[in-house]
Formats: C-alpha cells, sequence, structure tokens
C-alpha cells in the first residue's frame, strides 16, 4: 500500500519538514557526486564497530547517519512519507519541538539497530527510522485522519483508508520483517534496517502518548 495523500491539512507551512527534505535531498547529491562514494558513506553513516560511548566524536554518525540514503528509491520513500504525514506532526508539536523528535527519533532508532546488529562493520544509514518516529506519533495523535492509499489488488485501486490501519498495517509488516530478520540473521549482515523503523515508531507512539497525556483532540 502506497499512501498518496492525508486529507486533514495541519493548518499551518511545514516549514521544518520542507527544510527537512532540502538539506536531506542537498546530502544526497553530494554522497552521488562524492569522489569516493563509499569513503563518504563510511565516514558520515552509522557503523556499529567504530561506535564508541566513551568517545563523543564517534557517536555524531547517530545524527548524521540520518541524512544519508543508499540511493533513489531509500530516500524518494523516505520523504516521501514525510512529506504526507510530518506537516501534521509538525502542526501538532510546533517548529523546534517538532525538528527535535524529528532528531531524536533517528537517534533513538539508531540505538535500537545498533544494539540488533551487535558491532557488525556494515554501515547503517537512511531517515527511515526519524520518518518512522513521525509515524508513530501520527498513528497516535491523529487516529480519525483518512489516507488517499494505492492499493494492489487484481489491479490498482486508490482507496480512502483509515490512518491507523494504513499505519498499523506498515508497522506490522516492520515487525514480521524485523523477525525474520534476526531468524536469517540479516540484522547482522547486511539489507533494511527493520529494527530501526520498529524503534522509531515505537518512540514517536511512547512521545505522543507521553507529550499530549490528556490532551488529546481526535481529529
Amino acid at each position: 500500500m502506497i499512501p498518496i495523500k492525508d486529507y486533514q491539512s495541519s493548518g499551518v507551512f511545514p516549514v521544518i519538514t520542507i527544510t527537512v527534505i532540502i538539506i536531506t535531498a542537498a546530502v544526497f547529491l553530494m554522497e552521488l557526486f562524492s569522489p569516493d562514494i563509499e569513503k563518504f558513506i563510511y565516514s558520515w553513516s552509522l557503523v556499529p564497530n567504530r561506535i564508541n560511548f566513551k568517545d563523543i566524536a564517534s557517536l555524531y554518525s547517530f545524527i548524521t547517519s540520518i541524512f544519508l540514503h543508499a540511493g533513489f528509491v531509500h530516500i524518494i520513500s523516505n520523504m516521501w512519507f514525510l512529506a504526507i504525514f510530518g506537516d501534521n506532526v509538525e502542526g501538532a508539536l510546533g517548529k523546534m519541538k517538532y525538528l527535535f523528535f524529528y532528531l531524536t527519533g533517528g537517534v533513538f532508532a539508531g540505538l535500537v539497530q545498533y544494539f540488533f546488529m551487535a558491532g557488525a562493520s556494515i554501515p547503517s544509514l537512511g531517515a527511515s527510522g526519524a520518518v518512522a518516529a513521525v509515524l508513530g506519533f501520527y498513528f497516535v495523535r491523529f487516529p480519525h485522519h483518512t489516507v488517499k492509499t494505492l492499493v494492489p489488488f487484481f489491479y490498482l485501486v486508490i482507496l480512502d483508508l483509515p490512518s491507523q490501519f494504513i499505519l498499523g498495517y506498515w508497522f506490522l509488516m516492520q515487525f514480521l520483517n524485523g523477525a525474520a530478520s534476526l531468524a536469517v540473521q540479516t540484522a547482522v549482515t547486511g539489507g533494511v534496517a527493520w529494527w530501526a523503523h520498529i524503534g522509531g515508531f515505537l518512540y514517536g507512539v511512547f512521545m505522543a502518548r507521553f507529550i499530549f497525556k490528556g490532551k488529546y483532540q481526535y481529529v
């Protein structure tokens, strides 16, 4: 299922969401035109066996890795989801809190993936964890929103579906794939960082419940 748009606008211009998308795209271009792409990726991505919690400099990659991507599909899918769901979360939190939430969501997701990668030398990169945090927040904060969605049946159809169904299905797929990755040990051999997605989503769910406890407006 591919979300196309959500119907309920935040009513505010999503400055931070757009800025994050522009910066992420600019970093991706820098990556593409780097004289040595592999060196660029290893320099700025999260490489678990380089992490030393006693050395602050080695921890910067938990943030810098959020802005790197492994290809066009990777960056387009992440920024597509951010563009659709980020404006409402930005409207709910306010600009600076939203930026802090996005970055800390990405860091938390990176920590979860780091735990499962157990000192591997495979670089972990991408905004997926931070975007997953946005999705988790949206799942809790805007349960009655609807999302225009491209759905493959015997042919492609466009349906208006509840946001909680779309995002709940997305999280279920991440969890099932994450469990499968443990079974075949792909968590340490490369591939999709499923546990970063899971960790980011749960971070967003927790923060939405913590920040807006007793203050929900189901719109």
